[in-house]
């Protein structure tokens, strides 16, 4: 494995009595496909949160690229990409106005913008559809986009926050292959995800309940530990006793 870009040490986040997150450890390599699994209420999206630097801890440590997430807030954002679900790209601007708005927060300069803004519209094949909003876009290219744009900066780290929620099935295949694409440069991708086919893609996987890791391997691993046969059979084992509803 490459060196450790992400690395949690009984990371704990509680809101009054409550442990959203409970003494979580984990570390996640170059280029690494990470998945990041569990069901609503488990935990992983204020993992995520604290890991970009949005929320503190309670207690705990970790690192990304290198960078405290208590201290240097401000460098991990200039280290990683981020993308969820929810809200990826300005719907009333046009393919060149996101990238170079986007651009401009990851801190590219308008030199910059311009030639990996002119590469990427390129490499997805949008030329002529550079100046229509996005709104106009089918929701493939949207998701092409909208990855495109996370990775766009070079980061170490790429945050996936449920990326594929909500489309068909060959345009998740489609996006997954991107994810392979950025791994193989190096870029690590931390994914989240309730598709369970889609945990079979990850290089290893974390399965949380209620706050907690219950287990992490390789998808081959964890299928031979909890005798399933697919990952859905894994993960329907863990959460079963779960106790949470709602993150």
């Amino acid at each position: 494995m490459g060196a450790v870009v992400i690395s949690t040490n009984q990371l704990t986040k509680k809101f009054g009595d409550f442990a959203a997150v409970d003494s979580v450890s984990f570390d996640v390599y170059q280029g690494e496909i990470f998945g990041f699994v569990g069901a609503n209420g488990a935990g992983k999206t204020t993992v995520i949160r604290m890991l970009c630097g949005l929320l503190l801890p309670s207690s705990g440590t970790a690192s990304i690229a290198g960078f405290d997430i208590y201290s240097q807030t401000e460098e991990i954002k200039k280290s990683i990409g981020y993308m969820s679900q929810k809200f990826s790209l300005y719907e009333d601007l046009t393919v060149k106005e996101n990238i170079r708005f986007f651009a401009g927060i990851y801190g590219l300069s308008d030199k910059e913008i311009r030639e990996k803004g002119d590469g990427l519209v390129f490499e997805l094949g949008l030329q002529e559809s550079a100046k229509k909003k996005v709104k106009e876009l089918p929701l493939g290219w949207k998701q092409r986009l909208s990855f495109s744009i996370a990775i766009i900066h070079s980061p170490q780290v790429v945050f996936l926050d449920e990326p594929t929620s909500g489309v068909d099935p060959i345009v998740r295949r489609q996006f997954w292959e991107l994810i392979y694409a950025a791994s193989e440069r190096g870029i690590t991708v931390f994914v989240t995800t309730h598709y369970m086919d889609e945990a079979e893609y990850c290089g290893r996987v974390s399965i949380m309940v209620d706050g907690k890791i219950r287990a992490l391997d390789t998808p081959s691993n964890l299928k031979t530990r909890f005798s399933g046969n697919t990952m859905g059979d894994v993960f329907r084992s863990l959460a079963r006793g779960a106790a949470r509803v709602g993150d």
